[in-house]
């Protein structure tokens, strides 16, 4: 799979959510859309990035922007995530990494020394027409709202 860049039509998916409810990418055509991938429910840089998300929540509603926030996880997991730490998130279960795939966020990653396959945290802003608009790669969590918060804000100026 090439790498996703800006510009590109987004990869669609059809995911379930933490009720069990199906979302598809395309059903969102006509606005922006941020799409975000991280590795693990209940561990803790991916508590603080959905904290993050959650409490940029309003901001994000203000500028009719949905966020979905993409793991393995199954949907039973999101939502006791979601239930403990009072999240407004979105969050989508994709066991077969089929979407994570999709967007190059399934990789080699190292740890102790060992190799394994697992989730790059990364970010997707996906425009009205379903095209690319911005791309996070190895994302630190720390500050990253606030990033694609003013990136959108740019994007949706005059819209």
């Amino acid at each position: 799979m090439s790498e996703i860049s800006t510009g590109m039509p987004a990869p669609d998916f059809c995911l379930p959510d933490a009720d069990d409810e199906t979302v598809c990418l395309a059903e969102q055509r006509g606005a922006y859309v941020v799409v975000y991938f991280y590795p693990r429910d209940n561990t803790s840089g991916c508590i603080l990035e959905a904290r993050s998300f959650s409490d940029a929540m309003e901001a994000f509603s203000r500028l009719n922007t949905p966020v979905f926030g993409i793991s393995p996880d199954s949907t039973k997991s999101h939502r006791r995530f979601a239930e403990k730490q009072n999240l407004s998130v979105r969050l989508l279960s994709d066991p077969d990494h089929r979407a994570i795939e999709a967007y190059g966020a399934w990789v080699a990653k190292k740890l102790y020394g060992k190799e394994y396959m697992g989730v790059e945290r990364s970010t997707f802003i996906v425009d009205p027409e379903g095209k690319v608009a911005a791309v996070w790669r190895k994302v630190k969590v720390k500050g990253h709202v606030d990033e694609v918060l003013k990136k959108l804000e740019s994007l949706t100026i005059g819209v």
